[in-house]
């Protein structure tokens, strides 16, 4: 059995006697890590690449646990989890009343659908979880929860009739599931739902940490500048596709709900709001068309791929009437699609959060039950990526949809389920601990790789520091980056769609940047973007590799244009190093960049463009929009911002005429701005960039 540990203690939830809920206790889970087998064998073989060495191959797996052992032994007080299965306790958490508030409806409803959860939604948010919980407790049935789940959604004109009904029963069995099950109040599960915009709720059944094994950190080795000249790999990364196979050109692009230019989106009021033949700005994706045009056109014109990163979001949008099958069907088309079209290039996928049905549904391993556990993903995905990854990773894809791979030798990727960090799976609400072990397997890994001398890629689909990424899910990950970072050389990320990045710094020193995670484009125009993907060069194989991005290319489709003229154009939009100036993409060259987007206005707008895409129909960004940009790409560790951005936020005051100081220095009376500091200004409440993947419940 795997420990769970919550603070010290057992997490197995437990629940006040006065509520009438399910007698659960969270099911054992005897998976061990160091049972599974390995990837230790070189699993590529590039064609594009000249001057490759043969480098010393990777330590076996005998060697590598009788590593362990002697560590183990050694070590009197050992607590890795793949050692240690001895519970500590009990503990109960307070149950909090449910609080029904008024709250702005209308407020509520544009943050629902833009993700952007603030003190509004919290408390509508605790106005709902203490309505089910009430219903719950009260002996209500599935069939009467699910209706007044409607009734809520319809009632207070979240959305649409038909979109409250699709959602109420793809969600509302699951809802009442967990919600029979978890200790948690409203307070305290509105609180892990969404972060920031909740008090910051004290909740010892979310309170963990991840064990690293007893071996010192190595000392830090300050990473050089890639060779110039050397051997590289030519990487694509393609990203949220959220192809919609009902997807009509000439439909309702302004239908009012969360996806539109479909049949069922009624028929369009006027010209404009006639969907597009590859695409739209609006609340619509991918057109099959259009994918296959990318797709042809990346054949073509990068043909000397070495190999692909595919970071997840493949079905469209309607996440209030989605099946299972349908689901699947679309995963399956999409493989044949890259199949068809690299043939013979190695993919290496991450899974998104739009694959499950309903989205967002990510339950743990210990959810086995046939009606609730994620088999049917999971059993699907190994079979499909099989065509590409070796049998090795068999075991950890169908327990958790997450792998490790020897790309080459010296050189290993890593794809991570960002789902156990949604804080929009409820499954997590039943123990958030690590959920599938996810993330002591990838310490396992690293600490192998560190032995073998191996560089390592991470993959996943949800960025660590974004907001949908449940703070002390993050936090852990955080610690591991900073333990490995020697070993991690660069992290690959989808499901914002914009083109950004995230740094990483040392938690006891932020003037010490540690890693980088590269945000990729998405294919999906949805909304308001234009399509994009991305190509890496990444250091190859030579003596003196340090297997750092060299620099990067942003590639999108003019979609307005395409529109217009009937013919698809994709054109390279920037590279990094030669649009920003950089000497090299190394973490301290992308924290310089930070301080340069701070200070430099005309470099910003360069950086906004090229964010949004080179969209026509982007926003104009003001002080407030700039500060939320910088400090998403500051704050690798999610909903931490004050720790990261307030130097930030006061640099962008003060040069838009904001701060006290310059409130001073134009001249402007004192009482204007009475009390005010450049920390109280810097502290204030933070909006998040919108998130354009729609969710719900």
């Amino acid at each position: 059995m795997v420990l769970v540990t919550v603070a010290g203690v057992q997490a197995f939830p437990t629940f006040h006697s006065h509520r009438q809920s399910i007698n659960w206790t969270q099911p054992e889970d005897d998976w061990e890590i160091l049972s599974i087998p390995r990837s230790i064998v070189p699993h590529v073989e590039l064609k594009h690449l000249e001057n490759r060495t043969n480098a010393e191959a990777s330590i076996s797996d005998e060697e590598f646990l009788e590593r362990l052992k002697r560590i183990k032994n050694n070590t009197s007080k050992s607590r890795m989890l793949w050692y240690d299965n001895t519970p500590d306790g009990l503990a109960y958490p307070p149950f909090v009343d449910k609080a029904l508030k008024l709250f702005n409806l209308k407020q509520v409803s544009y943050e629902i659908e833009h993700s952007l959860l603030s003190k509004v939604s919290c408390t509508a948010c605790k106005a709902g979880a203490g309505l089910l919980l009430h219903y719950i407790h009260t002996g209500k049935t599935e069939g009467e929860i699910i209706k007044m789940i409607y009734q809520f959604c319809s009632n207070l004109n979240i959305q649409s009739p038909r979109v409250c009904e699709g959602v109420a029963n793809l969600f509302g069995t699951e809802v009442v599931y967990v919600l029979q099950r978890t200790p948690l109040g409203p307070n305290e599960i509105c609180s892990f739902v969404i972060g920031d915009g909740c008090e910051d709720t004290y909740n010892p059944y979310h309170e963990w940490e991840v064990v690293f094994p007893p071996v010192p950190k190595p000392p830090v080795m300050e990473v050089p500048v890639p060779k110039e000249g050397a051997p590289f790999f030519k990487v694509l990364q393609i990203s949220d596709t959220h192809y919609d196979p009902h997807y009509v050109e000439g439909s309702n692009a302004d239908c009012n709900e969360p996806l539109c230019c479909r049949l069922s989106s009624g028929r369009p009021a006027n010209p404009n709001a006639a969907a597009g033949k590859w695409g739209d700005y609006r609340k619509c994706d991918t057109p099959k068309r259009t994918v296959d045009n990318m797709l042809s056109h990346i054949a073509d014109t990068h043909s000397d791929i070495d190999y692909i990163l595919w970071t997840g979001d493949l079905p469209p949008h309607d996440v209030w009437n989605q099946t299972k099958q349908e689901n699947l069907e679309i995963i399956k088309e999409t493989v044949r699609q890259m199949t068809e079209k690299f043939p013979g290039v190695p993919i290496f996928p991450a899974l998104g959060n739009h694959e499950s049905a309903p989205v967002n549904s990510f339950p743990p391993p210990y959810v086995n039950q046939v009606e609730n556990s994620i088999a049917w993903l999971y059993d699907e995905l190994d079979v499909q990526w099989r065509r590409w990854l070796p049998q090795s990773v068999s075991h950890t894809v169908r327990r958790g949809a997450f792998y490790s791979v020897l790309v080459r030798p010296g050189f290993r990727i890593i794809s991570l389920n960002m789902n156990y960090c949604n804080n929009k799976n409820w499954w997590l609400l039943l123990n958030s601990t690590d959920p599938a072990t996810e993330l002591q397997w990838f310490i396992y890994e690293l600490q192998s790789a560190e032995f073998s001398n191996e560089k390592v890629h991470v993959i996943g689909h949800i960025p660590p520091g974004h907001s949908d990424c449940l703070k002390v899910w993050s936090r852990n990950f955080y610690k591991i980056i900073s333990r490995y970072e020697n070993t991690i050389m660069a992290q690959f990320y989808g499901h914002t769609h914009f083109d950004e990045f995230e740094m990483f710094y040392d938690p006891a020193d932020l003037s010490h940047p540690n890693n980088i995670a590269y945000i990729g484009p998405s294919v999906s125009p949805y909304y308001d973007l234009n399509p994009g993907y991305r190509i890496y060069y990444v250091d190859g194989d030579h003596d003196t590799t340090t297997r750092l991005v060299v620099d990067h290319e942003s590639w999108i489709m003019n979609l307005k244009e395409a529109n217009h003229y009937d013919y698809p154009i994709w054109y390279k939009l920037y590279t990094a190093r030669a649009a920003y100036n950089m000497k090299a993409l190394r973490p301290v060259d992308w924290d310089n960049l930070i301080s340069e987007l701070t200070a430099n206005q005309e470099l910003f707008d360069l950086y906004y463009k090229n964010y949004w895409k080179n969209s026509p129909v982007r926003p104009t960004c003001d002080a407030e929009c700039r500060k939320r940009i910088l400090c998403d790409a500051k704050s690798g560790r999610s909903h931490d911002r004050r720790h990261f951005c307030s130097e930030l936020e006061a640099k962008v005051d003060d040069e838009s005429g904001k701060s006290w100081k310059s409130w001073i220095y134009r001249g402007l009376s004192n009482s204007y701005g009475a009390g005010e500091t450049d920390e109280a200004i810097s502290t204030t409440t933070e909006w998040q960039i919108p998130d354009v993947i729609i969710s719900f419940v």
